[in-house]
């Protein structure tokens, strides 16, 4: 499987993988079940990671469904606002990259 330019760029790891998951799907929120199976990820590896993330405040609970909470990625936080933009441009860089090969090719 591709990594995607994210992970590329920032490196493999269980948070990056969570990162750039909850960076591909920002708007939407999540149970701990839903990014496991999402990212391929191990429930104890994620939750390894987890207690650092929310406390960091770069994921937020946002509610409860059933026995399930879900939380999603914290748009407001100082950090994660920086990660959106690297993800940006990385989009970007990519997709010029893309149209350039593009018109070489015609």
């Amino acid at each position: 499987m591709k990594q995607s330019l994210f992970i590329e760029c920032i490196g493999d790891s269980a948070t990056t993988r969570v990162l750039d998951y909850l960076l591909t799907e920002r708007d939407l929120d999540f149970s701990i079940s839903d990014l496991s199976r999402n990212t391929g990820m191990g429930r104890a590896t994620l939750y390894r990671i987890w207690d650092n993330l929310v406390r960091n405040r770069m994921v937020i609970y946002t509610r409860t469904i059933g026995k399930s909470k879900l939380y999603k990625l914290n748009k407001k936080n100082i950090v994660v606002k920086k990660l959106i933009q690297i993800d940006n441009a990385l989009m970007m860089k990519d997709l010029r990259k893309r149209n350039n090969t593009l018109r070489l090719k015609v």
